[in-house]
This record gives structure tokens, C-alpha cells and sequence, in this order.
């Protein structure tokens, strides 16, 4: 197994209720509620926000020229991912300015400045531990919601959001990222590395699950 999936089998409880939560289940069963996807949408355009933030940490805490490529190809995707949330919230009369205005959810400044403190406390491949449940989880998740492919899924209410993770463009992004963070473990993993590891990749992954939550516990409008 290469690291990814070696801490996804230490944190296998936080793993499982994140990828398999039930906000998950209700979008590839096409009964998610509006409002809780709108809600999601708005508030993960202010994650990526923060999130492209912790990739550019990721260029800094860099130390040789292919990991500062890692880093850019990590913050391109991510700006690339906000356009995608720009096109569905337009459907609902929302602008850039709408979303980019709305105010952080609880749920959305817990994650982020998770990740950025582990980033500015730790090392890269600390950072990378924290990063890794969104940006290799929601390919997986992709998948999983698309198992015939985006083009089975026909009318389905939700199949631009599944087939932008579905997809051979995010699928790439998230191998790289995977081969990059068994890279950075390559170097410097250790016994009692991996269990501080666990505990990073841990708690991104619950608070991924508490992200799914939010969307779900918000009131119709």
C-alpha cells in the first residue's frame, strides 16, 4: 500500500465517515436537498479560497524545484475548482460577488485554518496530510458516485458536480497528488512519523465529514 492508502486503513472510523456520509448518499442518489447543496456550494467556494492559500504555503514550505511544481499544479486546480461553484451558483441568481461576500460558515473556518496551521506549524509533508482527504477524496468519491461513468448518469440533478470529480481532468490532479505525498513520505517517514501522520489525516477527515454536515443542517430559504 502506498501511504495514502496506509492512512486511510489507520483512520479507517474518520475515513469511512467522510466518504460515506450521508450527504454523499443523498447526492448520488439525486434526493440531496437544494438548499443543503447550495449551502455546501457557497461555503466550499470560501474553503478552496483558503484552501488555494494552503497551496501556495505548500510552494513556500517547498525546498526543490519539482515540489514547487506540485504546488503550483495543486493551486492551479484549485482556482480552476472555484469556476465550477461560479456556474452552479449562477443557476440560483448568484454572482461572484454573492459568494465571495457570504460569511464563513463555523464548520468552513475550523477545516481550512486546520490545514494552514498544520502547514505553518509542520512541514511539507505534514501540510500534504492535511490536504490530502479533500483533494484525493473527493476523486474518490467522484468515482464512486459515477461507477458506470458521467454519461450514465443522465439527467441526474447533480452530474456536473460528479462529473467534475468524476472526470479524467480531477482524476489526474489527484493521482499527482497522491504519487507526490508518497514521495514526501518516502524521505522522512517514520514509526512515530506515521502515527503523528494519522493524526492529521484523522482530523481533515473528520472535519471533511463536519463540512458534509453543515450543508445538511442548513434551513431552506
Amino acid at each position: 500500500m502506498d501511504i495514502f492508502d496506509q492512512l486511510k486503513s489507520a483512520a479507517s472510523a474518520e475515513w469511512s465517515s467522510y466518504v460515506d456520509h450521508d450527504f454523499v448518499r443523498q447526492m448520488g442518489a439525486g434526493t440531496l436537498p437544494e438548499a443543503a447543496f447550495r449551502t455546501y456550494l457557497v461555503q466550499d467556494y470560501l474553503f478552496l479560497i483558503q484552501f488555494a492559500r494552503a497551496w501556495a504555503l505548500a510552494a513556500y514550505k517547498s525546498r526543490t524545484p519539482a515540489d514547487i511544481r506540485a504546488a503550483q499544479a495543486g493551486l492551479a486546480a484549485i482556482l480552476d475548482e472555484t469556476e465550477l461553484h461560479v456556474r452552479l451558483c449562477a443557476r440560483w441568481g448568484l454572482s461572484r460577488e454573492d459568494i465571495e461576500s457570504a460569511p464563513e460558515h463555523q464548520a468552513t473556518v475550523a477545516y481550512t485554518r486546520y490545514v494552514l496551521d498544520c502547514g505553518a506549524a509542520g512541514d511539507l509533508l505534514e501540510l500534504h496530510a492535511a490536504l490530502a482527504p479533500c483533494v484525493i477524496g473527493y476523486a474518490e468519491i467522484g468515482r464512486a458516485l459515477a461507477p458506470n461513468g458521467v454519461a450514465a448518469l443522465g439527467d441526474h440533478p447533480y452530474r456536473e458536480w460528479i462529473g467534475e470529480y468524476a472526470g479524467d481532468g480531477y482524476q489526474q490532479v489527484a493521482s499527482q497528488a497522491r504519487k507526490h505525498l508518497d514521495e514526501l513520505a518516502a524521505r522522512t517517514m517514520t514509526e512515530r512519523r506515521f502515527v503523528e501522520l494519522t493524526g492529521v489525516f484523522a482530523t481533515a477527515s473528520r472535519l471533511e465529514a463536519d463540512f458534509w454536515q453543515m450543508g445538511l443542517d442548513a434551513q431552506p430559504r
